[in-house]
């Protein structure tokens, strides 16, 4: 059971829970509500756990300094109403309402257009936009897929199976026995070559299933310019999450 502590750092408090469990090293998690979590073994002083708090202070701070900010700033839950702005990779293109006989949906790269045969119906609106979205997932990602799967053909690597989720804190992930590669429903709305990047980074895992020194010369080897991607892609995350 998780106990709450209370420490200080530059005069400020630090409110913490502590869980401890079988762990060999001091765990601590910072989650975006701003709690924060320390695991450690129950053989581990709890004063020795108030200690490594208090060293990690100044990131404490910082990191929820950043998720605060990152609240304050998130967009508001869609109305789909027209002017709400949608990206598609990369660029925004802004959502046109209009009433119609059809329901159909499309996008031009400037406008997403919506007709619909009752324009005040939410959930026939966020119905229709949320299954564009999903299939437009589906397509690009699996050009993508396709594109970057002969280089791993020749090491043995079976086609893998696409996935499409929503996830919180990763872009994608690779279940490498199973082959499977699961890519976060987001990155729709990043530039292609940040998806590029995400799903080099996912086929390496299928040669090298770890984040090893190997795995990170491989993946510069076939994608040298990887840390640029990632960089954009981290840097402009805020903007699209």
């Amino acid at each position: 059971m998780a106990q709450e502590r209370t420490v200080l750092y530059e005069n400020n408090e630090i409110h913490y829970l502590l869980e401890q469990k079988p762990v060999k090293n001091l765990n601590l998690r910072i989650h975006k509500d701003c709690m924060i979590y320390v695991s450690a073994n129950s053989d581990v002083p709890a004063e020795k756990v108030d200690d490594f708090v208090v060293s990690k202070g100044a990131y404490i701070r910082s990191a929820q300094r950043k998720f605060r900010e990152m609240a304050q700033y998130a967009p508001q839950p869609k109305q789909y109403v027209s002017g709400e702005t949608f990206y598609l990779l990369g660029r925004g293109v802004r959502l046109k309402v209009e009433k119609n006989l059809r329901d159909t949906i499309s996008s031009d790269g400037i406008y997403l257009h919506l007709c619909v045969k009752d324009t005040e119906d939410f959930t026939k609106k966020q119905r229709m936009v949320t299954r564009y979205l999903d299939e437009q997932c589906r397509t690009v990602f699996g050009e993508i897929i396709s594109e970057i799967y002969p280089v791993f053909q020749k090491y043995g690597v079976p086609m893998p199976i696409l996935r499409i989720r929503d996830m919180e804190t990763r872009w994608g992930s690779c279940l490498a026995k199973k082959g499977v590669i699961t890519l976060n429903k987001r990155l729709l709305e990043a530039p292609r070559n940040c998806i590029e990047y995400v799903v080099m980074h996912e086929f390496c895992h299928f040669i090298h299933p770890n984040h090893s020194k190997h795995f990170y010369s491989f993946l510069a080897m076939l994608m040298p310019d990887w840390k640029e991607r990632k960089i954009i892609l981290d840097h402009s995350a805020t903007f699209w999450l």
